[in-house]
């Protein structure tokens, strides 16, 4: 090869990299996804008198998150649940718990998080974050899983994960009917995102 084909390779190259044509892998696995509601389940159990855990859902959770499996540490996620959606297969007791007492969803009708930071576990990940609700902000670690990602049925580009948490309700301000109904909080999230 000549000079002057070396010269016109090395430019060409050099142009290719300044305007982002030639990244690096981590980059291009690096995106952005919004929760899909429909593939997404937050289920509660809280103990009743000791005698047995009452286990509840929240129907709406919209959010979303980046994340790049091969630099999970850099990725984000934001959620934000409808606090009237609570649903416990007791349409008495779901109105109670949308009342004053408890999450006062009048007032109050988002429960959000918001991660400020994802670090490695040795089991998984954590993301660090604030969670309000009840008009109170907390920060708070929940562990959580990559389960994997790829194509659905209908060809949009999917990831999950799933994550499990202890709350205490009383650190938000919701202390109605302790010590009968429990402190603990105990929280399942499995939430599945579609890449935009």
């Amino acid at each position: 090869m000549n000079l002057r084909k070396t010269i016109a390779t090395a430019l060409i190259f050099s142009a290719a990299v300044t305007s982002g044509l030639l990244v690096s892998p981590s980059t291009c696995d690096a995106a952005d996804y919004d929760l899909d509601n429909s593939h997404t389940s937050l289920v509660f159990g809280i103990s009743h008198f000791g005698y047995s855990f009452t286990y509840g859902r929240f129907n709406t959770l919209t959010g979303g998150f980046q994340f790049d499996k091969e630099n999970p540490t850099a990725s984000n996620f934001k959620f934000e649940i409808d606090s009237s959606s609570v649903d416990t297969n007791d349409a008495k007791r779901d109105e109670h718990l949308r009342g004053p007492d408890f999450f006062d969803a009048k007032q109050f009708p988002t429960i959000t998080f918001e991660s400020t930071s994802v670090r490695e576990a040795s089991e998984g990940l954590e993301m660090v974050g604030n969670m309000t609700m009840h008009g109170v902000s907390k920060e708070v670690t929940i562990p959580f899983k990559y389960l994997g990602e790829g194509k659905g049925p209908y060809g949009k580009y999917r990831c999950g994960f799933s994550a499990q948490v202890m709350v205490q309700r009383s650190d938000f301000g919701i202390k109605a009917m302790t010590p009968m109904i429990g402190d603990d909080v105990s929280i399942t999230f499995s939430f599945e995102g579609i890449r935009k």
